[in-house]
């Protein structure tokens, strides 16, 4: 199995609610293929370094997945026939790509998720600690100002008549 990353630009117009349909007919046709969603990273809308379809912002999405070619002739066909997608390409990332890997990795990122939510629950339990930390972090640049403002001289020196 090979490793894709497709970037697709899409209409910058659109809502959300007309943006999810692409996305979530991806995510279907993906294990019809027998491939493996990877990740979803959605950057937004960004200026556009040329004119498509006379807009100059687009709202961009990275995939990363893998499958085969198959898999890649659909979505690509999917996009060219969406009006909503303006651009879109497909890069190779990995001829030789192990599904067992990518799974692995793709648990360890979630549990680390799971670890950072489950981290300010944590903080929560111990308020006056991190108060105390916010209060010394918030004052400290406040009198270093205070500092340099009270040690300026007075450079003005004319006498006027």
């Amino acid at each position: 199995m090979r490793k894709y990353e497709t970037v697709i630009i899409m209409d910058p117009d659109l809502a959300a609610e007309e943006r999810a349909p692409v996305l979530e007919r991806i995510k279907e046709l993906i294990p019809q293929q027998n491939g493996l969603l990877v990740a979803v990273d959605e950057w937004g809308v960004r200026k556009m370094a040329y004119e498509i379809k006379k807009k100059l912002r687009g709202y961009y999405m990275r995939l990363d997945f893998c499958g085969t070619g198959e898999l890649v002739n659909e979505m690509e066909r999917f996009f060219r026939i969406d009006d909503r997608v303006l651009k879109f390409m497909t890069v190779l990332l990995d001829p030789k790509a192990d599904l067992e890997k990518i799974r692995e990795e793709i648990a360890k990122a979630e549990a680390e998720a799971q670890a950072d939510t489950a981290t300010p629950e944590a903080a929560k339990e111990l308020p006056g600690e991190t108060e105390q930390a916010a209060a010394a972090a918030a004052a400290a640049p406040a009198d270093e100002a205070v500092e340099e403002v009270e040690t300026t001289p007075n450079v003005n020196t004319e006498e006027t008549p």
